[in-house]
C-alpha cells in the first residue's frame, strides 16, 4: 500500500484579519510601482553549493508512502541540499534558495536552520529571504517533523535524522554564501511533454470547461530553468522547476534514494565534473519542484513509468528532465533584469476570512485542519485502502453519520472525516500557522507555499501573482512547491468536490485555494508597491514537546572467529561491463557514523605503479549499499553489509577491488571504532 501525505481580509489598508493576525493588501488601488533602482540591471552576485544530508541508512521508517513496514535498509543515491544564494548590488538585497532531497521540508526544519544561520551571519538571513524547498522524495528517511501525523510512522521523532538535515541545509548555505561573486542569470522556459500523468483526471475534469480549454494538457508540462554564470565565465550551476511527483520509487524500495529529481541532479552535476566533498567548489544543479499535487511520473498509469522495475522508472523519469534541461541550458540567453526582492508573512490558515472576490461571490472561512476518507485510499500511483472519491455524497449512510455530521463537517463540505488534527491536544497533529513567501529575482517571481498544489491550482495561483507583479515587468512566476513547512495539499474547489486523494488530503477545507489566493495576491501588491506586512502570528516551537520511541544502536556483534569487515561472499575473479559485482561483509549498524560527505563504499581501480584509486561511491547510479540484520548467534545485533557495483559500459579495463567502510559499536564500552573490508581483486574485461 502506498498513501501519501503526503491573507486574508482584503482592506484599503493594512488591517488584521481575527485570529490570522496577518496584514493583506487591497486591490489594486495605487498609481503604479515607483521606478526600481535596480529597474534594466542584469548584475548580480551569485553562489552555489551542496551538502550531503542523507539520514539512517538502516532501521527508520521512509517519508512519503506512510507505510511502517518501509524503514531504510542502504543507500541508492545520497541526499543532497543544494543551495543558492543570490544577491543585487543595485538594492542590496540578497536571498536564499534551497533545494533538498526530501519528502518535505518541515517547519521546525526551517525554524532551526534560520536560528543557526542567524547565529552564524546576524540578520543577513532570515526567515524572509531564506526559502526551502524540498523535492519530494519518498525515499529518505523520516522523523525530522515536529508534528505528530508525520512522525506516527517512523514511531515518533528521529534526532539523528534531523540534525543531519539541518546542519546540512545550513552547511550548504554558509558555503554558497562564502562563493558570491558578480555574475548573471539567464532564464529559459518551455513544454516538457510526456514526462509525467495526472494521476486524478476525474477531478482535474471537474474544472470549468471554459478554463480547462486554456491548456493543451492536465498536467503542468512547463519547465523554467535559471542559468547561473559568474562574470569571469564559471558556471555555477542551475535551478530546474518541473511539477511532478518523485515516486518512481516505489513503496517496496528499501535505499535511500533522491529519486527521479535528485537523479536528474545527479546526472547533470557529473556531466559537469562536480565533486561531492566538502570543500568542493563545484557545479550545482538543482531539479526542485512545483506544483506537483496531482502530476505523477508513472506515465503508463498507477505505479508504471515506463521500466521493468523502479530503478529504470527512475532512470527514465531522471533522463526526460535532464534532457530537458540541457536544452535549456543550452538556448538560455534571455538575461533576467531587475534586482532580489521578497515579502513573507505566516497565516494561521484554519482561521482565513476568504473575501467574495476571491471565492464564488460570498465570503467563505477556511476550517480546522482534517483529511478525508479517500485520503487512506491513497492516490493512483500509491494505492491504498478503498478507493478515492469518497464524499459526503457516496459514502455509506452510517459512515456518513459519524463523519459528515461532525462539527467541522459544514465547513468541510463534502470530506467524510476521519481525523480532525486541528483539534487535537495539546497540540494540533498539523501545522496551521504557515509561512506564505514570495521572492523575485528580476523578472521571475517564485511563489513559495507549503502545500502540495495541483495542476489547475498552481495555475491560478500564478494568474493571481501574475496580475499583480505584471507592472514591475515580472514575465515568469513559478511555483516553489513543499517550501518552508508542510500541511498537506491544495486542490481547487471544483476538485475537491470529488474527493479524491488530493481533495482528502487538502487540509483546510473547500476554500483553500481561494485563501492563497487572497494570501498571495497581498503580498504580491506588496512587493510592487514596496509596502511593508506584518509579519502575522509567530508558529509554534515544538522542539521540547517531541517524542522518539526508536532506540539507538545498543551495541553491534559478530561471531568470535570472525572480524569487522571481514569478506562473507567475494567477488568473483572476472567480470565484464554490464555484469554487477556484489561482494558482503561482515558490518556495522549505520547508525553508528551517517558518513555525511563520505561514504560507505569505493569501487577502486589499480593504477600501473600499484596504487588504487577510487572511481565510485555509494552516491553512485550504479553502485548500490545495503544493511540487513543478521540474526547470528548469541545475540541478535550482527550486521551483514552487501555492496555491489553495476559495471558501467564505457569502465576502462583493468584490475579492479570494491571495499566497504563502516562503524562498530562495543557492548562493553560503548566506544564506536571504524573497520574497513576489501574484496579480492578482479579484472574487467
Amino acid at each position: 500500500m502506498r498513501t501519501h501525505f503526503v491573507g486574508l481580509c482584503p482592506a484599503l489598508s493594512l488591517l488584521l484579519c481575527g485570529l490570522a493576525a496577518v496584514s493583506h493588501a487591497a486591490p489594486l488601488t495605487s498609481s503604479g510601482p515607483a521606478e526600481s533602482p535596480c529597474a534594466g540591471s542584469t548584475q548580480f552576485l551569485v553562489g552555489a553549493a551542496l551538502s550531503d544530508i542523507t539520514g539512517p541508512a538502516a532501521e527508520v521508517g521512509m517519508m512519503g508512502y506512510a507505510q511502517v513496514a518501509q524503514k531504510t535498509a542502504g543507500i541508492h543515491i545520497r541526499l543532497r541540499s543544494r543551495a543558492f544564494v543570490i544577491a543585487s548590488p543595485c538594492n542590496g538585497k540578497r536571498v536564499v534558495f534551497v533545494s533538498a532531497d526530501l519528502g518535505m521540508v518541515f517547519q521546525a526544519v526551517k525554524q532551526q536552520v534560520v536560528e543557526r544561520l542567524r547565529a552564524r551571519f546576524g540578520d543577513l538571513y532570515t526567515e524572509d529571504n531564506v526559502l526551502l524547498s524540498a523535492t519530494h522524495t519518498h525515499s529518505g528517511p523520516g522523523g525530522y517533523s515536529h508534528y505528530t501525523l508525520y512522525n506516527l510512522t517512523t514511531f515518533g521523532f528521529v534526532p539523528q535524522n534531523f540534525e543531519a538535515i539541518v546542519s546540512g541545509i545550513v552547511d550548504s548555505i554558509s558555503r554558497a554564501h562564502a562563493r558570491l561573486a558578480p555574475g548573471t542569470l539567464r532564464l529559459a522556459a518551455g513544454e516538457l511533454l510526456g514526462a509525467s500523468r495526472n494521476r486524478s483526471p476525474l477531478a482535474y475534469q471537474l474544472n470549468p470547461p471554459e478554463e480547462r480549454e486554456r491548456y493543451t494538457t492536465d498536467v503542468d508540462t512547463r519547465m523554467t530553468l535559471l542559468r547561473l554564470t559568474r562574470t569571469d565565465g564559471k558556471e555555477v550551476g542551475l535551478i530546474d522547476w518541473f511539477a511532478v511527483h518523485a515516486t518512481s520509487m516505489g513503496n517496496e524500495n528499501h535505499f535511500i534514494s533522491g529519486d527521479n529529481k535528485g537523479l536528474a541532479s545527479y546526472l547533470f552535476e557529473l556531466e559537469r565534473g562536480t565533486r561531492y566533498t566538502p570543500d568542493s567548489d563545484s557545479f550545482v544543479a538543482a531539479f526542485a519542484n512545483a506544483n506537483e499535487g496531482d502530476s505523477s511520473p508513472n506515465v503508463l498509469g498507477g505505479t508504471h513509468g515506463g521500466g521493468a522495475d523502479d530503478f529504470e522508472d527512475t532512470e527514465l523519469s531522471a533522463r526526460k528532465q535532464h534532457d530537458f534541461a540541457l536544452r535549456l541550458w543550452l538556448e538560455a540567453r534571455t538575461p533576467v533584469t531587475g534586482g532580489v526582492d521578497y515579502r513573507h508573512v505566516h497565516v494561521k490558515m484554519d482561521a482565513v476570512d476568504v473575501a467574495p472576490a476571491f471565492a464564488d461571490g460570498t465570503p467563505h472561512r477556511t476550517c480546522p485542519a482534517a483529511i478525508g476518507l479517500s485520503m487512506l485510499a491513497g492516490a493512483e500511483d500509491g494505492p491504498g485502502f478503498g478507493s478515492e472519491g469518497a464524499s459526503c455524497a457516496t459514502v455509506h449512510a452510517l459512515w456518513s453519520q459519524f463523519t459528515c455530521a461532525a462539527v467541522t463537517t459544514p465547513c468541510q463540505a463534502e470530506k467524510p472525516i476521519v481525523l480532525e488534527m486541528g483539534s487535537m491536544r495539546p497540540y494540533p497533529w498539523t501545522p496551521e500557522v504557515l509561512p506564505l513567501q514570495l521572492v523575485t529575482l528580476g523578472n521571475v517571481a517564485l511563489v513559495a507555499v507549503p502545500f502540495e498544489l495541483t495542476t489547475m491550482s498552481g495555475r491560478r495561483l500564478r494568474q493571481t501573482v501574475a496580475a499583480r507583479l505584471a507592472p514591475m515587468g515580472v514575465t515568469e512566476v513559478v511555483i516553489a512547491g513543499l517550501s518552508n513547512a508542510y500541511s498537506g495539499y491544495v486542490a481547487t474547489r471544483e476538485e475537491y468536490a470529488r474527493q479524491d486523494y488530493e481533495g482528502a488530503s487538502t487540509h483546510f477545507g473547500p476554500w483553500t485555494l481561494a485563501a492563497l489566493q487572497q494570501g498571495f495576491d497581498g503580498l504580491a501588491s506588496a512587493l510592487r508597491d514596496s509596502r511593508t506586512l506584518a509579519p502575522g502570528p509567530t508558529p509554534r516551537d515544538l522542539r521540547a514537546a517531541v517524542v522518539g520511541l526508536q532506540p539507538g544502536v545498543m551495541f553491534d556483534d559478530k561471531l568470535l572467529w570472525v572480524d569487522f569487515g571481514q569478506v562473507i561472499t567475494d567477488a568473483k575473479p572476472a567480470a565484464t561491463r554490464g555484469d554487477t559485482v556484489t561482494v558482503t561483509f561482515w558490518g556495522g549498524h549505520p547508525r553508528n557514523d551517517l558518513k555525511l560527505g563520505g561514504t560507505y563504499m569505493r569501487v577502486q581501480r589499480r593504477m600501473y605503479d600499484g596504487t588504487w584509486v577510487d572511481v565510485a561511491y555509494d552516491w553512485d547510479w550504479e553502485t548500490k549499499y545495503h544493511w540487513e540484520r543478521e540474526n547470528c548467534v548469541p545475540t541478535l545485533g550482527c550486521s551483514r553489509v552487501t555492496v555491489s557495483w553495476r559495471i558501467p559500459l564505457d569502465t576502462a579495463p583493468g584490475i579492479y577491488r570494491l571495499m566497504h567502510e563502516g562503524d562498530w559499536k562495543s557492548g562493553w564500552d560503548g566506544r564506536v571504532r571504524p573497520y574497513t573490508g576489501t574484496s579480492r581483486s578482479f579484472t574487467v574485461r
